[in-house]
Order: structure tokens, then sequence, then C-alpha cells
């Protein structure tokens, strides 16, 4: 996931995260990439919703490493499932974590460490045969450290050392006098007795150097030699179960890294079944002011839709404000959601549902859509999109992306055109990059009649018959409530698209 640091889930989210994730139907993104495995919706979230805080090394890094994934998915599943069966190993290995006896944990760890060895070899398996058709900087990397560190004389080693600390032939162990004769500096030694354990009960077979025995009912004496072999283990014990940690570890990193990209396999899949276009963008520094695309797509509504999703083009190179008007239902709301969630997107590494799509980094991205009712009725619906706004404005950045959705117009038209044309002045002023969907006919003929430069200006396409195409083109605020429309929507649909209706429409 990065180059120079390893990805962490314990990392912040954004503030705004349950804002954003409700705006752009970002579950339905998450749960196409889960495929159903929970983790996978975990990472993915974490890998969107921290997107606009990455930097662009970060996002080619990515890019490079997500086509790799995609032209060998089967040997990264394979890696994966290595990974998740290591970890898996580990929860079964219960007493591990519950043993307090030193020869408890250090069996324990030896038992897991076998496991764990075997999994390593695994992964030594795939390295040889598969790493020859991965080209990205990081698969290079990855199958270089296990190549490197991973060696047979590595692993033979390792299973060497586990078969001694079975301790199978006893323990040797060494310790010196303390205060008061008592014993100290106990150290675990190797044992130079070579002799097959099954000759020690052969008739007449005596063991070398000096021996005694423990009387089966002397409890004291019991305790001692416990007590002695429980400090000879200790450090040995302590050693092996930090080693089995620092290995899980290793596997628990995997995993979660090669989720990320699994997810992106997942839903370049369910892309590709429903028909939808799949690019890898072209991502530019932050602050240069580039947007340009063809056929974008909402990427929640093509997983959800059973019809062909319409797609846009979009031209808004050196454009620091978009204003979008048109009749209802003329899909302006879910071109506004394709551009954030292209953004976010691109910023996490992936690819976008377009046939191109190229744009700058953003350092933050903001949402401030309509929202229902206050349940709580702490609020009122006007004072409560104003409180929403502030939460905004405190927590802006440069270059940031705001996208607004019939903001301000829980208040009559004037008044709400009035607030809405301070507030674009005042964040465009501040370098923010706006996309503002209004029925504010006032707010977006006011906009236009300033002829502010780089400011961009488009409309859903409705041909005379009233037929919605769901193209948003370039064209200027129009003054009409489309009557017929309306007409439609109240008698076919009854007293909710009545209300619905009365609202102002451009």
């Amino acid at each position: 996931m990065y180059r120079d640091r390893d990805f962490d889930l314990q990392r912040q989210l954004p503030w705004n995260q349950e804002a954003l994730t409700q705006d752009l139907g970002l579950n339905t993104l998450f749960n196409a990439m889960s495929g159903g495995d929970e983790f996978l919706a975990t990472v993915a979230r974490h890998a969107i919703l921290l997107g606009p805080q990455e930097e662009l090394e970060t996002v080619f890094y990515r890019q490079a490493v997500l086509k790799d994934c995609l032209r060998n998915s089967s040997i990264a599943r394979r890696i994966y499932d290595v990974a998740l069966e290591a970890i898996e190993n580990k929860r079964k290995e219960w007493f591990l974590s519950f043993a307090r006896h030193p020869s408890g944990i250090l069996y324990g760890a030896v038992k897991l460490m076998e496991m764990l060895i075997k999994s390593l070899g695994k992964l030594r398996s795939i390295a040889d045969a598969h790493a020859h058709e991965f080209e990205s900087e990081g698969f290079r990397t990855f199958f270089a450290l296990i190549k490197n560190e991973l060696t047979d004389e590595y692993l033979v080693s390792v299973k060497a050392h586990l078969k001694e600390l079975k301790l199978d032939r006893g323990i040797l162990v060494s310790a010196s006098l303390g205060k008061g004769t008592h014993g100290a500096n106990y150290v675990l030694r190797k044992s130079a007795d070579t002799t097959p354990r099954w000759m020690e009960w052969m008739p007449g077979h005596r063991p070398s150097g000096h021996t005694f025995h423990i009387s089966e009912r002397d409890e004291a004496g019991t305790r001692a030699l416990s007590d002695i072999q429980s400090r000879a283990l200790n450090l040995v014990a302590n050693a092996l179960a930090q080693s089995v940690d620092h290995v899980v570890n290793f596997f628990s990193l995997l995993q979660a890294e090669l989720a990320f990209y699994l997810g992106c396999v997942n839903l370049h899949r369910c892309l590709s079944e429903k028909g939808g276009p799949v690019c890898l963008p072209v991502p530019a520094v932050a602050g240069t002011r580039k947007l340009s695309c063809v056929e974008l797509r909402d990427v929640s509504l093509i997983l959800t839709s059973k019809k062909e999703v319409i797609g846009n083009d979009l031209e808004a190179d050196d454009k620091a404000l978009c204003v979008i008007t048109g009749a209802n239902q003329g899909g302006k709301s879910v071109f506004l959601r394709s551009v954030g969630l292209a953004q976010l997107m691109m910023q996490a590494g992936m690819f976008v549902a377009a046939k191109s799509y190229r744009a700058d980094m953003c350092r933050a991205l903001f949402t401030h859509y309509k929202r229902e009712e206050d349940v709580t009725l702490q609020r009122g619906k006007f004072e409560e999109e104003l409180h929403r706004m502030s939460e905004i404005v405190d927590a802006l950045t440069p270059d940031a992306l705001l996208l607004f959705n019939e903001s301000f117009a829980a208040t009559n038209e004037r008044e709400g055109s009035e607030i809405a044309h301070q507030v674009v002045h005042a964040l465009h002023e501040a370098g923010t990059r706006i996309f503002y969907v209004t029925h504010l006919y006032d707010f977006a003929r006011g906009l236009w009649e300033e002829n502010i430069g780089n400011a961009l200006f488009l409309r859903a396409e409705r041909e005379a018959d009233g037929r919605r195409t769901f193209k948003i083109l370039p064209g200027e605020p129009l003054q009409t409530s489309f009557g017929v429309d309306l007409y439609e929507e109240i008698f076919a649909a009854g007293p909710a698209a009545e209300r619905a209706a009365l609202q102002p429409s451009v």
C-alpha cells in the first residue's frame, strides 16, 4: 500500500465519514468490494475514505500494484489465503495466549512456529514460481524480501532449532551461585548428548555424568526442580513467543494490504459483468485544476441498477466552480455523485467507472446535501443546513473539493439564493473547488451574469417532449418550471410528488 511504511487500520478516519458514506452511496461500493467478506469491507472503507490524505506518488504506486493484481488475481488470492491460514492457526492455538507457565508457553510457541514456517515456505514457493509475472515495484520488493530472507538454509536452520526446543531429551541448564547460595543466572544450554532416547531404556545403559533421582513422594524436591526448569526456560519461551508474534504480525499486515487489492478485483469483476467502462485515472498535482473525463458513470448506480447507466463527458480544466441546473429527475445528483466517487477512488489508487478520467488531487472532500427533517427536533431543517456548513468551513483545507446538492433550499428562493451566493463566493476566494447542484434560479443566474472566468455552467438535458436523456451538458440556467412535467408528477404520483413539485425548478 505504501513504498516506505505499513498500512494502518487504526488510522483515524475523516470526521465527515458518515456524511460521505451516505451522500456518495459508499456502502454499495464497499459491499461490492467485500464479496461478503467483512474484513475486505473494513479495509476498503479505510483506504477509500482516507484517499484525500494520500500523496500523488502513493496513488501511482498503488495503481501499478493493482494492475499486477488484475493480471494475476489467482496468484494474489493464493498469497492472501496463505496469510489468512497463518492467522487462523494463531487463533486456534488459544493455549499460547492463556498459558502462564514457561514450559506451556514454549510448547505452544514451538507448535505454532512450526505451522508458521510451513506458511512461510508456501510464500517462498509462490515467489519462486511466479515472481517473474509481476512488474510493480510493490510486488518486486515483496518477492525479493521473501527470496532473500526465507532461503533454504534459513528454513532448515529454523526447523532444526524448533526440533531442539521440543526438549525431547530433557533440558540442560547451567547456573551460578548467588547471594545466600541461591541459584542465579539460569541458562538453557544446547544438549551435547546425541544418544537416542530409546537407548536409555535398554538394559545395562548408564547415563553419562553424575545423576540423582527425586522420589515420587518428594513434593518439595519436585517443586524445586520445576522452579529450576521454569527459570531456565523463561527467556527462551518469551523470545520464541515474541518471534511468533512478529511472524503473525507480518501475515496480518500482508492480509490487510492484499485485502484492498482483492476488493478492487471483486469490484472490477462486478463492473465488467454490468458492462460498465473501467479505466485507471491520471492524477495530477493538487491545485492544478485538472478535471476531464469521458463517459463517467456513477459506480453505485451501476452496481444497483438493472438498466444501462448513462455516462457523461466533462471538460473542467482550470475551472474552480461548476454549477449544475436543469429539470427534476434529469441526472444532476447522479452526476454529482459520480464526480465524488471518482475522486475518492482515484486518490485511493483505484480505477474509476469511465473511459478516461484525469483530475488533480484534492486535500479533502466534503459533501453538503439536503437532509430530511431532524428527527431529534433539536434544529429546524434550515438551521441544520447552516450548522453542517459551519462544520465544513471549520475543517476546510487548501485545495479541497466541496459538493453541494440542493443546499439552502429549505428556505424561500430569495433568502436561499443570497446565502448560497455568499457561501460560494467565500469558498471560491479561499481556493476551494466547488460543484453545486441547485434549483435556486436567482442564485444560479446571478453567478452566470457575473461571468466568473473559472466557472462552468452545466444543465441536465431535457428534450421538447419532456424526455430526460440523463446527459449533463454545458448550458446557462433557464427560468422555467416545466409545467407539463409538474402536472404529470402531481396527478400521476399523488400528494408526495405534489409537495416535491412545489419546490422551485430551474
